[in-house]
């Protein structure tokens, strides 16, 4: 892969790279069409990466379907698969580890200790193997998206990081992977996440700004589903991830919760209106 990426970079031609943990589904694939048009060589990464999972996590059990992957990659003229095992990625006695202070502790990280640490990691890892001109990613992960920006600057890394919008079911529900993981009557109730931040784009457009109250007016809604089990409904800064008391136009409305046995994670940018 390394010397694949270095040979075409000689050639002066633009690598556009997808890292992904495989079950691609239509938000993968619509990163993989933006990086088809910017770039003359598109690469996606498949690799379910260990560190990222805490050890009473379903990493045994993210679904896997590599012949399906291949096919989507192959339908949006993707040119390379990068599909590494964990024995290359993370030899023997290895010991090196990114972090990224301030980021990796909070949001989701308060639930899923270690979890930003090994993204960022690998993430490195991938960017040094494949070496990228741009690396896309999704706005539904948020934080992850955050952090990997952060990473690239302090670090030097000569990569640019685009982060395109959140592909939604016509309910609303963000594509995920861990879709696949719910019942029917759990994919149903499942929508009340992005009705409840839609909730919150309506009241802070009418001029709401009161954090406080809109996340309360959110958690009613939620609630009312009955068999949803909120993790956090957090208002932050966007730069920083840090709790706002009062909505800006650089904030992040971020949720995770439990429908069912299966966590999932959502969020918008608010954006007031200016008077």
């Amino acid at each position: 892969m390394a010397d694949f990426s270095r040979k075409n970079r000689r050639k002066g031609l633009t690598l556009g790279f997808v890292p992904t943990m495989g079950a691609l589904h239509e938000g993968h694939a619509s990163l993989i069409r933006s990086a088809r048009k910017e770039n003359d060589i598109v690469i996606v990464s498949i690799f379910v990466n260990p560190t990222q999972f805490g050890p009473r996590e379903d990493f045994k059990k993210y679904p896997r379907d590599f012949q399906r992957d291949m096919l989507l990659c192959k339908r949006e003229g993707v040119d390379v698969v990068f599909h590494p095992p964990a024995s290359a990625m993370y030899p023997s006695n290895y010991r090196t580890s990114v972090l990224v202070e301030g980021l990796s502790e909070v949001l989701c990280a308060s639930f899923r200790p270690g979890h930003f640490k090994g993204v960022a990691t690998v993430v490195t890892k991938l960017f040094n193997i494949v070496g990228p001109k741009v690396a896309y990613f999704g706005q539904k992960d948020a934080q992850q998206a955050i952090i990997i920006k952060r990473m690239v600057r302090d670090l030097n890394i000569p990569a640019k990081i685009k982060v395109l919008p959140t592909i939604r079911e016509k309910d609303g529900l963000a594509l995920s992977s861990r879709n696949a993981y719910l019942n029917p009557k759990e994919r149903k109730t499942a929508a009340v996440l992005y009705e409840a931040l839609k909730k919150a784009k309506d009241l802070i457009k009418k001029g709401k700004r009161d954090a406080r109250d809109v996340i309360r007016r959110m958690k009613r809604i939620i609630h009312r589903s009955g068999i949803v089990k909120i993790d956090y409904i957090c208002i932050v800064d966007l730069d920083n991830l840090q709790p706002l008391k009062k909505i800006t136009d650089n904030s992040l409305i971020a949720l995770a919760a439990w429908v069912g046995k299966t966590r999932l994670i959502d969020n918008i940018i608010a954006k007031p209106q200016k008077k």
